[in-house]
């Protein structure tokens, strides 16, 4: 055993060389390799009573239980988030569908749709007693059009404008407000209508449906709307659908809508993809009134760039690491594999070197010797050996330093030749030693 343990010794001394060459290697893996993913994000949603800001909670539920932060940050709206994407404020913004279509190929570089997460219906909620067929006919009315920069207020002047009303001239009685403060308002009987989105089952439009001093307008002729904005879908919405008790709507109805759309901008890091897509669809993977269940996320719209990892997602779902490992080991692990294999591709040939050097290594503290035996040959060949017993003294010595080389036991074999030929070329020196005096002796005279 104790041999055993002096062989493995022997080896590891020999090979010490390798230490720093992988220690080289793992530190080029470690500095070329992506730095890890952040663990936090912030995503701009709108207002508190907003859809928007009720998927954020979600979301950030969700991803808590990765350990992942997301910071959710209230804004104007769906035009303000875009805005606040561009600027760099966020790393994500909910953002509807067609806010894209305001900006040129320039400022939309940069921006990626991760995809749709629901839709957004508009709802135009009006005094019971009021009645109209057509929105041009509100101009003499009060009404709510949404605040600025709110996606709102987006879709309502893209709605007037098909409908010939004047966008820039407003009607007098017209107010540039939305959310909590137009509901407050059409309910204090200050407003006669309101426009507002958002989906279905939102704390604000389920209360307004609940209100019987109001009811919903069924602003019908999608198909015509579609065909004017094609980023506003058209939605089916069934008697009952909104209040099933109070029977909200009274019957069938129709109305259009944007969709709301998570995009990222250069700051965001595409490897965290996966892990928001995968959030996003837990939390909606049972639906809601109008969005049927696993209906979202889906891919975003052709006008946004598309991420690789986003597409790999719908078409593949998460990455294979990522469904049996948490995320953040998942992430390190995926880094670290696609420049370890390169590594393993520079290792593989190096370990195959230990061998046959760790063998040149041993042997020549062996075969090194031989060459003082093979010069002492060349000289007994020569005739040139002038003073025999002065290699003799120094083979004597050699002798005595070979006993203290220490070779592993499958060599031994080697070293013990090595004494074999020491000792003989000792009795060649010794032959030509005494032969050298008896010559010596002969050419002597005796004394008289």
């Amino acid at each position: 055993m104790r041999r055993i343990f002096n062989d493995i010794r022997i080896f590891v001394l020999a090979n010490l060389w390798i230490v720093p060459v992988v220690a080289g290697l793992v530190w080029a893996l470690f500095y070329f390799v992506a730095p890890p993913p952040p663990m936090q994000a912030r995503l701009a949603t709108g207002g508190p009573s907003g859809g928007y800001h009720a998927l954020g909670l979600r979301l950030q539920a969700e991803l808590a239980k990765e350990g992942f932060t997301l910071e959710l940050v209230n804004s104007k709206g769906s035009v303000d988030n875009l805005a606040r994407l561009r600027a760099g404020e966020v790393e994500l913004a909910l953002v509807q569908s067609g806010q894209e279509l305001g900006l040129d190929a320039d400022a939309r570089a940069g921006l990626y749709g991760l995809g749709v997460m629901f839709q957004e219906p508009v709802w135009l909620f009006v005094r019971k007693d009021l009645r109209f067929s057509r929105l041009a006919e509100l101009t003499e009315r009060r009404v709510a059009v949404g605040s600025p920069d709110s996606g709102t207020r987006s879709v309502t002047d893209a709605l007037l404008g098909a409908n010939g009303i004047d966008l820039h001239n407003l009607p007098t009685g017209w107010q540039e407000y939305g959310g909590s403060r137009a509901a407050r308002e059409l309910q204090a009987g200050n407003l006669d209508a309101a426009f507002f989105i958002g989906p279905a089952e939102n704390g604000l439009v389920q209360r307004l449906a609940a209100d019987p001093a109001l009811r919903l307008h069924n602003l019908g002729r999608g198909a015509a709307y579609h065909a004017r904005l094609p980023y506003l879908n058209r939605v089916a919405v069934g008697e009952g659908l909104i209040n099933l008790e109070l029977n909200v709507p009274a019957r069938d109805m129709e109305t259009i809508g944007p969709l709301a759309t998570l995009v990222a901008n250069e700051d965001f890091h595409p490897s965290l993809t996966p892990l928001i897509l995968a959030a996003a669809r837990e939390v909606l993977k049972d639906g809601n009134l109008l969005d049927a269940p696993g209906q979202f996320p889906a891919p975003a719209s052709s006008n946004f760039a598309s991420l690789d990892e986003a597409e790999y997602f719908y078409s593949k779902g998460l990455p294979i690491l990522q469904r049996y490992l948490p995320f953040r080991i998942a992430s390190l692990a995926d880094r670290y594999i696609i420049l370890g294999i390169p590594l393993l591709v520079l290792l593989i040939p190096l370990f195959k070197v230990i061998g046959p050097l760790y063998r040149w290594q041993i042997r020549s503290r062996i075969y090194r010797w031989y060459k003082h035996l093979r010069e002492i040959d060349r000289q007994l060949y020569l005739g040139k050996l002038k003073d025999p017993q002065k290699e003799i003294d120094h083979l004597i010595a050699l002798g005595l330093e070979l006993a203290r080389i220490e070779v592993p036991l499958s060599y031994s074999g080697e070293l013990y030749d090595l004494h074999v030929h020491v000792r003989y070329m000792i009795k060649r020196l010794e032959f030509l030693r005494d032969k050298q005096e008896a010559e010596k002796a002969a050419q002597t005279p005796t004394p008289a």
